[in-house]
């Protein structure tokens, strides 16, 4: 074979490489959360109750509708790291806005619309203040919170409606509200990504910004609008966790970006973008969610379970690492 031969299958070398990666790292990923189910059954008989089910379905909703939202910033190669802050902020203006009389479905828009403009303000410092993803959504993350303990004075609010708590405390048929509005949002968010041309968009602006943009993509209002998706959600989260727990806590969500990017990760994203699914970002949050659970039946410490959650995010993000190169 000769040189220039061997240039021209070097291309579809890689593909083919690629691809067999991609196809084995979701294949290890469900067989981890399979291996970690029989696991825990296996050391906790309570783990495979119904009731205990329904608990990881529910622990896991927050933290799956953000990492929906979260999978679409990825997938184009950024990050958002404000949307614990967001989350927080959103539940805690939606509080005082209710303290001060607004109806429950007032409350609901409040939240959508504070975390919307997160998002579009992050969004705009990234397409037209050319800002780094990381830097903007940090400085957001403590903007979002400081202004969460601005609002409510640094106290927690507590009595809501009973049509807004019927969002994060009730059931339909036996089934948590907040899963059933998780089962929707990935329904959703899986047609947009996979079925639409503002999916593909998402995609070729992750894959190769440029090419995108010469093939005439508007790559710049894709990426506005997968921050705003990022932080709608995030509003979303923050209706949930209020309805929950019944009250509006200035603290909500610390911490929740990183298990919301943990479990894009885990579902199979690539952090250097063009690579994700929704079907991966839901089995990543449910692995999340059965690990958090499984290690609380087991009495587990919960400074040792923050420990092997923050190792679970680095094997992620370093198999991603290892992947990008091999690909390369």
């Amino acid at each position: 074979m000769t040189l220039d031969e061997q240039s021209a299958t070097l291309p579809k070398h890689r593909a083919f490489s690629g691809a067999v990666g991609e196809t084995m790292r979701r294949g290890s990923v469900l067989i981890a959360f399979i291996a970690l189910c029989i696991v825990f059954s296996l050391l906790s008989p309570r783990f495979l109750t119904v009731s205990n089910w329904l608990n990881v379905l529910l622990q896991t909703a927050t933290i799956g509708i953000v990492a929906i939202g979260q999978t679409f910033v990825i997938i184009t190669a950024g990050i958002d790291l404000s949307v614990g802050s967001v989350v927080a902020l959103s539940g805690m203006v939606a509080a005082v806005s209710m303290r001060a009389g607004a109806p429950a479905p007032v409350g609901i828009l409040v939240a959508l619309g504070v975390g919307s403009l997160v998002g579009l303000f992050n969004g705009f410092s990234v397409t037209y203040l050319k800002m780094t993803p990381f830097i903007v959504t940090l400085a957001t993350l403590a903007m979002g919170r400081g202004l969460t303990l601005a609002v409510s004075s640094g106290q927690t609010i507590f009595g809501f409606p009973d049509a807004f708590n019927f969002i994060g405390g009730e059931s339909i048929a036996g089934i948590p509200v907040p899963v059933i509005i998780l089962l929707l949002a990935f329904l959703a968010a899986y047609f947009i990504l996979s079925r639409t041309v503002f999916g593909h968009g998402v995609y070729s602006v992750g894959g190769n910004r440029e090419a995108a943009r010469l093939a005439g993509i508007p790559t710049v209002r894709v990426e506005l609008l997968v921050y705003v998706i990022s932080g709608l959600l995030a509003g979303l989260a923050g209706i949930i966790l209020m309805g929950r727990l019944d009250a509006a806590l200035p603290t909500s969500a610390t911490g929740l970006e990183l298990n919301a990017i943990a479990a894009v990760v885990i579902g199979g994203a690539s952090l250097f973008g063009g690579k994700g699914t929704m079907l991966g970002t839901l089995l990543g949050a449910l692995t999340i969610g059965v690990l958090a659970n499984g290690l609380n039946l087991l009495n587990v410490s919960p400074f040792w379970t923050q420990f092997i959650q923050g190792a679970v995010i680095f094997v992620a993000v370093l198999s991603d690492s290892l992947s990008q190169r091999t690909a390369e």
